[in-house]
């Protein structure tokens, strides 16, 4: 990612002072002070040895653990009380075992977040606030009349599930962008990172391994909204299954039967509410209750949309 963009977001998303950025880029505070007037990836975390009766209870515990890293101290539960939730959920070994977990799992958290890592690494589970996924479909409406095939932007949250879908003409850069000014502002502010396949929109070259040369116009998106932009591996969709997954969904819960519409303006309309409405009655999967009840959590974890003065 552009140097720009690293130095924005630690200044203004995780408040940096110019001293400490200027030390840890190497650059003078004056040259500092000069990026931000122009206008870590994700850790793999080592599943430490454990017995047999915490595996079925992994994937809640980590998220669990994700959370607690993003609340403020005071707020923070205990490990007695993460243990005390898990018995009650019907695990019954030992409190040792849990606590050597978090602390495994802790220890590479804050290793990690030291680190400037090469390539995506898409968990199983996310934090609030932590990330969304994107992708482009091609569907089709009756427009005043006509059959009209449609470019469709997809947002998912990663943590709660929340979606966003907006239907243009043509896949530009001004499409894309304002799609992303669309969803941020339904989806109540900006994740911490933007998780892309290849597109042309994005990507002007794809190199070895992770390597990417990044569009400029898009980065200058993404340093605006002072998010992360990470890309997948060449065919490997997988690694933002939850809004392929969502692709196909949105195929059965919004484009059959073929909508109807007077115009574009009146379908994008139609797409807003109709998602809103959804998120009231798909249930979660992980959390308890609706992906509506996940994102009413999730909302505060958002970084706002308003522009930042340099």
């Amino acid at each position: 990612m552009a140097l720009l963009s690293v130095i924005r977001r630690w200044h203004y998303r995780d408040h940096l002072s110019i001293r400490e950025i200027a030390k840890r880029t190497g650059l003078s505070r004056n040259t500092v002070r000069k990026y931000l007037r122009l206008d870590t990836v994700e850790p793999r975390f080592k599943v430490p040895e454990r017995p047999s009766k915490l595996d079925p209870f992994v994937e809640r515990l980590t998220i669990w653990l994700r959370r607690e890293m993003g609340r403020p101290r005071k707020q923070k539960r205990t490990i007695k009380q993460v243990y005390a939730d898990l018995v009650s959920l019907g695990f019954d070994g030992s409190y040792g075992r849990v606590a050597a977990f978090a602390r495994a799992w802790r220890d590479d958290y804050r290793r990690q977040q030291q680190m400037s890592g090469k390539g995506t690494f898409v968990p199983l589970s996310f934090a609030p606030g932590e990330a969304f996924q994107f992708d482009w479909s091609e569907d089709w409406a009756i427009i005043d009349g006509v059959r009209t095939k449609l470019q469709v932007a997809h947002f998912k949250l990663s943590y709660s599930r929340a979606f966003f879908v907006r239907a243009y003409l043509l896949q530009t850069h001004e499409m894309l962008f304002d799609a992303h000014n669309h969803a941020f502002r339904v989806l109540g502010g900006v994740p911490r990172r933007g998780i892309y396949d290849n597109m042309r929109t994005a990507v002007d070259k794809v190199g070895r391994g992770k390597d990417r040369t990044v569009n400029a116009r898009f980065l200058t998106m993404v340093s605006h909204y002072l998010f992360e932009a990470e890309f997948c591996n060449p065919a490997a969709g997988w690694e933002k299954g939850q809004v392929e997954k969502n692709v196909q969904d949105a195929r059965h819960r919004l484009w059959q039967p073929v909508p109807q519409v007077e115009s574009l303006a009146a379908l994008n309309l139609w797409l807003e509410e109709r998602c809103k409405a959804l998120w009231q009655g798909i249930p979660h999967g992980v959390e308890l209750g609706s992906v509506a009840d996940a994102w009413g959590d999730e909302v505060a974890s958002l970084m706002p949309m308003g522009p930042r003065a340099a």
